[in-house]
C-alpha cells in the first residue's frame, strides 16, 4: 500500500510540477536512498549509492579498481587477472568476461567448490564473489574471505543480491571496500527496482569509473565539454534514473528503518526449518532432494533438486498461488522474505507442494509449456 501511494503521489507531482520535480526530491534520490540502505548494510552515510543495475555497477567497480592499480610503462599491468566464481549467477561472470575482453584483462574462474586460495596469486587484480550463492543458498564467510583477498594484494567485490534484506550484513566490520546488490529481492523494491553499490569512504575519489555518464560529473548542469568526476559516492552515478522506481523503493526502505535484523534472521531460519521439516518425508519418493545448507551456512532460501520435472512442478505450484522459481539444471528455488511471510504461509506452501507431487498434477500438458522467464 505504501509503495502504491508513493508512486501515485509522484505521478501527481509530475503532473503538477513537471521537471521542477527534480528540485523537489527526485535528483538526490540515489544518495538519499543510499544513506537509508547503508543502515541495513553496516555502512556509513555517503558510502552507498542506489543506481542502475548490478551488471552496470560491477562494471563500474571493476574499472575503478583496476584504474587505481595503474600500468607500469613497458611492463603493462602488474595484476592483469579478474577472478570470478564458477556456478555463480551468470551476470557476474558475463560482465567480468565483457570487462576483460574490452579492457585487456584475463578472466579466470574459480571452479565451483574449489578453495579460493588455489586461484589467488600476484596477478589477480579483483575477485567477484556472491555473499549468498544464488543456487545453493550457501553463505560465505565475508570477513575471512575479505581478509584473505586483501592479504594477497587483490580487491574483492561482494554481490549482496541474496543477502541484503535477508540477513544482517556488516560491511564495515568485515573490512569490505566494494560491494554491489539489488533492491528488488528481499528489500521488496518491486520489479525493475534499482540496484546499489558500496565504496568505502577511504577508497573514494581515487580515479575514474568507466561509465562516466552525465550525472556522475562534478557539475552536470555546467555542460562542460570534458568529464570531471563528482566527489564522493556521486561519481558512480551515470544517466537519468527513474523517479517512479525510486519512489516505490523509498516507501520500502522507510519501512525497513525500524526492522531488527537479528530478529529478521531468526524468523527466516525458523521459516526455512518449518518448510523443510514439512517436506522431509516425501521428497525422496518423488525423486527430489534438498540441497539447502545447514542453518549457519545458508541465506534465506531452500533449494530442491528435481532432475526430471522441476520446471513443471514450479508451474503447478504457481497455479496454486505458491510462487517459486526454476533454474537450470533441475533446481526449484524458494525464497523466504521474513518481513512479510508468516509461518502459516510457509506451512500452506509445503502442503500445496505435497499435494502437487502426490497427485502428479505437474504432469499435465499445460505445465510443460515454458515462457521466456522461468
Amino acid at each position: 500500500m505504501a509503495a502504491a501511494e508513493a508512486v501515485e503521489a509522484l505521478m501527481a507531482q509530475w503532473r503538477d510540477s513537471l521537471i521542477q520535480g527534480w528540485n523537489q526530491g527526485w535528483f538526490d534520490a540515489p544518495e538519499r536512498l543510499g544513506d537509508r540502505l547503508a543502515l541495513l548494510l553496516g555502512a556509513a552515510p555517503g558510502e552507498v549509492l542506489v543506481s542502475d543495475t548490478i551488471t552496470h555497477n560491477l562494471y563500474k567497480l571493476l574499472g575503478y579498481i583496476t584504474e587505481g592499480q595503474g600500468i607500469t610503462e613497458g611492463q603493462g599491468r602488474a595484476r592483469p587477472v579478474i577472478l570470478s566464481e564458477g556456478g555463480n549467477f551468470p551476470t557476474d561472470g558475463y560482465i567480468a568476461q565483457g570487462f576483460c575482453r574490452f579492457g585487456g584483462f584475463e578472466h579466470r574462474v574459480v571452479p565451483e567448490g574449489e578453495a579460493l586460495e588455489a586461484c589467488l596469486d600476484e596477478r589477480v587484480a579483483a575477485v567477484v564473489l556472491s555473499h549468498v550463492h544464488y543456487r545453493t543458498g550457501r553463505l560465505r564467510d565475508m570477513a575471512a574471505i575479505t581478509h584473505q583477498v586483501h592479504a594477497s594484494g587483490a580487491e574483492v567485490v561482494w554481490d549482496l543480491a541474496h543477502s541484503a534484506g535477508a540477513l544482517p550484513v556488516d560491511l564495515a566490520a568485515c573490512g569490505v571496500r566494494y560491494a554491489v546488490g539489488c533492491t528488488y529481492k528481499y528489500l521488496n523494491g518491486g520489479p525493475g527496482a534499482p540496484a546499489f553499490l558500496y565504496v568505502r569512504r577511504d577508497c573514494q575519489n581515487q580515479g575514474w569509473q568507466p561509465l562516466s555518464g552525465w550525472l556522475g560529473h562534478a557539475a552536470p548542469f555546467a555542460f562542460e565539454a570534458d568529464y570531471a568526476p563528482a566527489p564522493g559516492i556521486s561519481q558512480f552515478r551515470t544517466g537519468t534514473h527513474s523517479p517512479l522506481a525510486f519512489a516505490a523503493l523509498e516507501a520500502s526502505l522507510t519501512l525497513w528503518q525500524g526492522v531488527d535484523l537479528a530478529a529478521l534472521r531468526h524468523k527466516s531460519q525458523r521459516l526455512i526449518a518449518l518448510f523443510r521439516e514439512s517436506l522431509a518425508d516425501c521428497l525422496g519418493q518423488h525423486g527430489l532432494s534438498d540441497i539447502t545448507p545447514d542453518e549457519a551456512q545458508r541465506g534465506s532460501q531452500v533449494g530442491l533438486m528435481a532432475p526430471a520435472h522441476g520446471h513443471a512442478i514450479v508451474q503447478a505450484l504457481i497455479a496454486r498461488g505458491v510462487i517459486g522459481d526454476y533454474r537450470e539444471p533441475g533446481l526449484m528455488r524458494f525464497g523466504f522474505a521474513p518481513l512479510y511471510l508468516s509461518h502459516e504461509d510457509v506451512w500452506q506452501a509445503a502442503r500445496q507442494l505435497r499435494e502437487v507431487l502426490s497427485a502428479g498434477e505437474h504432469l499435465a500438458p499445460r505445465f510443460q509449456q515454458r515462457g521466456a522467464v522461468t
